[in-house]
């Protein structure tokens, strides 16, 4: 029932669930300044940040040849980032079956 816009998945309205949470003022000032950096909805902003993903340095990320293999990896511009090497590759396989 869900269908892909711009490569993110959409649910139809009457499928998405409505999740409430108290915060402080503070810490709703925060997501909600986080949520505006990031020039996102606050909703958005939390479904990226459950699902692990940061759009906000997916910008960042650049692509370069590591010293020591000579292969393409790739890292963030600020370090945010740790590089996608053949050994962090290896390690985020192990999970799966």
């Amino acid at each position: 029932m869900s269908k892909f816009y711009l490569g993110y998945r959409v649910l139809p309205y009457y499928l998405m669930v409505t999740i409430s949470f108290k915060l402080s003022e503070d810490e709703a000032l925060h997501l909600r300044t986080k949520a505006r950096k990031a020039k996102m909805t606050m909703s958005h902003f939390l479904r990226n940040r459950i699902k692990g993903e940061s759009s906000p340095l997916l910008a960042e990320i650049t692509k370069r040849k590591c010293s020591f293999t000579g292969a393409s990896i790739f890292t963030s511009k600020r370090g945010h980032l740790s590089p996608l090497t053949t050994a962090t590759v290896r390690k985020m396989l192990a999970e799966f079956p």
